[in-house]
């Protein structure tokens, strides 16, 4: 939901593959535009490389970004599992 985020790890959790974190951020690489994939971050909360977009959606919802560049997990994590 807006103003949440989840991570790569919780993605492959729920998906069924632990160990496959790097798959789901390849796999959100190339999702439809219309799927809100600037929400998920690695599991540091840091946004992903190349797209700098993805920090300004999640400050338009409400999240905080950290002076090191990461989202607060504690604050704004989705738990899914």
């Amino acid at each position: 939901p807006a103003g949440k985020i989840v991570s790569y790890k919780q993605i492959a959790r729920l998906v069924g593959m632990p160990d496959h974190a790097r798959r789901v951020g390849r796999a959100m690489a190339s999702a439809p535009a219309e799927l809100p994939c600037h929400r998920v971050v690695n599991s540091a909360g840091r946004t992903a490389p190349g797209w700098p977009e993805q920090q300004n959606l999640l400050i338009a919802e409400g999240i905080e970004i950290k002076p090191n560049g990461c989202a607060d997990l504690k604050k704004y994590l989705w738990n899914l599992i």
